[in-house]
């Protein structure tokens, strides 16, 4: 693990495994953390958030870009400890490494330029300030799908803002995440004279049950920082609530994408192919209802089929792959109750809808398109986390929005038509945190992301992520002539 700016492991002495998703053959073994870790972790934070809420902006921000060129020498070694753990492609786990950095360099800049504000009072000679200082120590609880970009959601914002930070991997992918928070431990600033304080980023590896519950409720984590599943996502706020500790939460979601009359049909396919099945499909935020006008329907239901047919599924290794396997076994054993679920209800299963042949010792399964699920089954209702979209036919545009509405989620949503009349519509009337109009359902830097509804509550991303890593302290000035 990594506690105080040092490679250490658990006070037990206890290891766990990490094996390969593709191959089940053994990776790694690492720390089977305990809650006597976390309270090392939070001692080694704390001490360090003495000196780094001290340290300037400027310097944080300095400090934080050349963690980024520590972490571009070793991209390549990152992303393959990604795969051999997460089971990804190559070339999905370098995106993952770009769009690592890429947030970690928007926070850096955004580091130093933080405002308050000065407020006239109507006192005679006095006048308010309002000014931002970081929290203390915080907490970043990541899930497996997306192990770095969603520890650099947490990281970015927490240590530009001044505050140091604990992370707790998902058990099964722990390795780049360690290595990739060992190089941001290692960054200096003021020409190489200053540096993180040990301590700054820590990462306890091991279960959820144990690391993660421990630093739920322990009393010095003041903030905390979740992405995960709706019902663990209630657990957080049920365990934090009672010791007021700020929270985000970036949970489930069953995005619909509409595509109308008037669309880009070709664009529209590949995108719904991209937002479906990257990552096998395992992402909160991903395309997991389609909705497509009778007038195109049979044309982009063709032109999907032909993009599943044709992608080439196997190892993450193995250049040739398009789409790599399911990340645990019982996560397969879902999807394909969740597929059987439908075909019993009577839908449709145009393409896959079972394991590929001569793939048995990975998860694998077949990227898979539905046609006519009732909507009462469980692809419809539940999230699916996993290869496999469900596709509906519709006549008015108000219909599918109020379809695509009917969900517990509110993660995101998109609309592919040129009419602005109509997507200036589904962008008002779409029940989700995140819209785009004719764009691939991604999580920008540069915008606030979260969900509404059992997406979640609060947003990541963005200037408006610092937000969340700040405590506002009104401050009234007077008698000082």
């Amino acid at each position: 693990m990594l506690i105080g700016g040092s490679r250490v492991g658990s006070v037990s002495g206890r290891t766990y495994e990490v094996c390969n998703p593709a191959t089940g053959e053994l990776v790694d073994t690492v720390p089977l953390g305990t809650p006597e870790d976390v309270h090392q972790a939070v001692a080694a934070a704390e001490k360090a958030f003495a000196e780094w809420a001290e340290t300037s902006a400027e310097d944080r921000g300095i400090a934080l870009a050349n963690a980024c060129e520590l972490i571009k020498e070793h991209a390549a070694e990152i992303a393959q400890l990604l795969t051999s753990e997460q089971g990804k492609t190559l070339f999905e786990a370098n995106l993952e490494v770009h769009h690592l950095l890429h947030g970690l360099e928007f926070y850096a800049g955004l580091a130093s330029k933080q405002r308050g504000s000065y407020v006239p009072l109507p006192q005679k000679g006095a006048y308010g300030l309002v000014i931002r200082q970081p929290i203390g120590v915080c907490a970043g609880i990541v899930p497996w799908n997306f192990p770095l970009t969603l520890m650099g959601t947490k990281v970015g914002p927490a240590l530009a803002a001044g505050n140091t930070i604990i992370i707790k991997p998902a058990s099964t992918t722990p390795l780049a995440t360690l290595r990739t928070a060992e190089l941001i431990q290692q960054a200096v600033y003021a020409g190489g004279k200053g540096k993180l304080p040990p301590g700054a980023i820590n990462v306890v590896t091991g279960s959820g049950a144990e690391v993660g519950e421990a630093l739920l409720a322990h009393p010095r984590v003041r903030r905390i920082a979740f992405t995960g599943s709706t019902e663990v996502g209630r657990h957080v706020m049920e365990v934090a609530g009672p010791l007021i500790k700020r929270v985000t939460l970036e949970l489930g979601g069953s995005d619909p994408m509409i595509v109308c009359e008037d669309a880009d049909v070709p664009a529209a396919a590949r995108m719904a192919d991209a937002g479906r099945y990257f990552n096998c499909g395992q992402m909160c935020l991903g395309v997991k209802r389609l909705f497509v006008h009778a007038a195109v329907y049979d044309d982009f239901v063709g032109q999907l089929r032909a993009i599943l047919e044709k992608k080439v599924v196997g190892p993450g290794n193995d250049k040739a792959s398009r789409m790599g396997p399911l990340h645990l076994a019982y996560q397969r054993q879902e999807i394909e109750e969740q597929v059987e679920d439908a075909r019993s209800r009577g839908a449709h299963v145009t393409v896959g809808g079972a394991r590929p042949s001569g793939l048995d010792a990975g998860n694998f399964y077949l990227p898979t398109l539905i046609e006519d699920a009732r909507w009462d089954s469980r692809v419809v209702r539940e999230e699916v986390f996993g290869p496999v979209l469900p596709v509906f036919k519709f006549d008015d545009l108000d219909e599918a929005i109020q379809l695509a509405n009917d969900t517990e989620y509110g993660l995101g949503a998109s609309i592919w038509t040129r009419n602005l009349v109509a997507a200036n519509r589904a962008v008002e009337r779409l029940q989700a945190g995140n819209v785009w109009v004719n764009s691939l359902h991604y999580g920008y830097d540069e915008l606030p992301f979260g969900g509404v509804k059992a997406s979640g509550l609060g947003r990541e991303h963005g200037p408006e992520a610092l937000d969340y890593y700040v405590e506002t302290k009104a401050v009234v000035m007077a008698g000082l002539s």
